[in-house]
């Protein structure tokens, strides 16, 4: 079997976000949003903080294995604060070439250094060599900036300078996240490095899964805005559960909603937890018709309080449905899991 991943996802996934799709089941390992490095060395309050999961040995409350992702321009920076990083994430570090924002490409960084393979080969060579050999040091790249005619440099460039395997977003940053994803760049990359390449990029139900393996010639696949819209996705990839979407489904869901929130409500100091939730109803629409009823009821509420209240509402009280969440190797153990 595959492996699958839980990416990054800058402005998405939060930490609580995914404890709460980790604890779902069916994921090998997740990736923290990015943490920004400029002209400075970064203490570990940052770390944690932004992924707390470094505090329980770099794994999530289940036992999946977290990995910190670092952007940042600057090779010598970059490396410092790498070799911080390794002393709290014991599974790897993950650089990150491929976010298309403009305020980070805007300085420099993430996906705007496709157009630089030497700069990308300067970058990991530093941060290789800073951190320990034991630790793994990883690489998340897109296909180039406006077009594809560095893809194989940079891929190249990054597993020259040490990069342990290449997550491969299968859409240069002008294409943002319009479909299509082109998995077919992902093969010539997989034919032109000596590592180990993750396909990433427009897969949302197990159908996507195997077209992208399919395509790309990749085994592993790491796992994005599906998850989000579809938490059972991994689930459904492994073939424990069904692929359709069921109703009862559903129920199980608004359970770890009502969850989610109340995590973001004891845990995050922001005043925004009605905004994340309204987000992730707004993926889920693609799955379940009744998120747009609910996201539609909730759409003024602005007191989170509220918002659960309705929350547990449309759950009904229904009984929660028996599933899989994986173990701290990735095992996929049976277990009632109960929200809350």
């Amino acid at each position: 079997m595959s492996r699958l991943f839980l990416a990054p996802m800058e402005g998405l996934a939060d930490y609580v976000l995914r404890d709460v799709l980790t604890g779902m089941g069916g994921f090998d390992g997740c990736v923290s949003e990015f943490i920004r490095v400029t002209g400075s060395l970064l203490p570990s309050r940052v770390y944690e903080r932004e992924a707390p999961e470094v505090l329980d040995g770099g794994r999530t409350p289940v036992g999946t294995p977290m990995v910190i992702q670092l952007l940042g321009s600057d090779p010598e920076w970059m490396a410092l604060n790498a070799a911080h990083a390794a002393t709290l994430s014991p599974h790897g570090i993950d650089l990150n070439f491929g976010c298309p924002a403009k305020v980070v490409n805007q300085h420099g960084g993430g996906a705007m250094l496709l157009a630089d393979p030497e700069q990308l080969n300067r970058i990991v060579s530093s941060v290789r060599a800073a951190v320990p050999a034991g630790i793994a040091v990883t690489a998340k790249m897109r296909l180039g900036v406006s077009d594809t005619s560095r893809a194989i440099d940079c891929a190249v460039a990054l597993a020259e300078g040490g990069a342990a395997s290449l997550v491969v977003h299968a859409r240069t940053r002008d294409h943002g996240y319009r479909p299509p994803a082109h998995w077919e760049w992902i093969a010539r990359i997989d034919s032109a490095v000596d590592v180990p390449v993750i396909a990433n990029g427009e897969v949302w139900t197990a159908a996507d899964w195997e077209r992208c393996r399919a395509v790309s010639g990749c085994a592993d696949v790491m796992l994005g805005r599906g998850a989000v819209s579809d938490p059972f996705l991994a689930l459904r990839i492994r073939g424990l559960m069904d692929r359709s979407p069921s109703h009862r489904e559903w129920q199980h869901v608004l359970r770890h909603m009502a969850a989610y929130l109340r995590k973001l409500q004891a845990r995050v100091a922001s005043r925004h937890e009605h905004g994340r939730v309204k987000k992730w109803l707004s993926y889920l629409q693609r799955t379940w018709p009744q998120a747009a009823e609910l996201h539609a009821a909730i759409r003024r509420l602005q007191d989170s309080h509220e918002i659960l209240a309705a929350i547990e509402r449309a759950s009904g009280g229904d009984e929660l449905m028996a599933t899989h969440r994986s173990g701290p190797a990735g095992r996929l153990d049976p277990v009632y899991a109960a929200a809350g």
